[in-house]
């Protein structure tokens, strides 16, 4: 019988459906509750997709479809694995970790954001990883303070 007509896989096909695992940051994995309750949701949908797509009877095809829930699950295990819960913030006297700061910058923009753990990061919708370049600027100041990023200066107006 011809090759042709037979459904091995060769290895070369195998190694295209294992994709290489998400990077990990070499920073603490600090997360708000919010964002421990996050990860578990992700892994949630990331073992259901992976059920769906072992449930695939052409060998081919499961092994292409369950590459990616497989990549996902390795990292939000991991990311779970050595999350670390950081508890809220007590006053609003100092920029910390789970805290919203608003500042105003040169230009007149006003803009605020919640620091939080990187998974959870998400500027456009008003939260930014704490070891982001602004978060790290802002960290342990209080309002009134003025940090230079750049050529820009950042006010701090309010902290909550």
């Amino acid at each position: 019988m011809s090759v042709a007509f037979v459904k091995e896989e060769s290895a070369e096909t195998a190694a295209e459906t294992q994709l290489p695992d998400r990077p990990i940051s070499p920073h603490p994995n600090l997360v708000t509750e919010e964002g421990r309750q996050a990860l578990e949701q992700q892994m949630q949908a990331a073992r259901e997709a992976f059920e769906t797509a072992n449930a695939v009877e052409d060998v081919n095809e499961r092994r292409r479809q369950t590459a990616g829930p497989l990549r996902d699950l390795r990292y939000f295990t991991e990311r779970l694995r050595t999350a670390q819960v950081m508890p809220a913030p007590v006053d609003a006297q100092t920029v910390a970790f789970g805290n919203t700061v608003t500042f105003s910058r040169d230009d007149g923009r006003v803009q605020t954001y919640r620091i939080v753990g990187e998974d959870e990061a998400d500027p456009k919708n008003g939260s930014i990883s704490w070891v982001s370049p602004v978060a790290r600027l802002l960290m342990g100041k209080a309002v009134g303070d003025v940090v230079t990023m750049g050529t820009q200066e950042l006010e701090i107006t309010d902290i909550a």
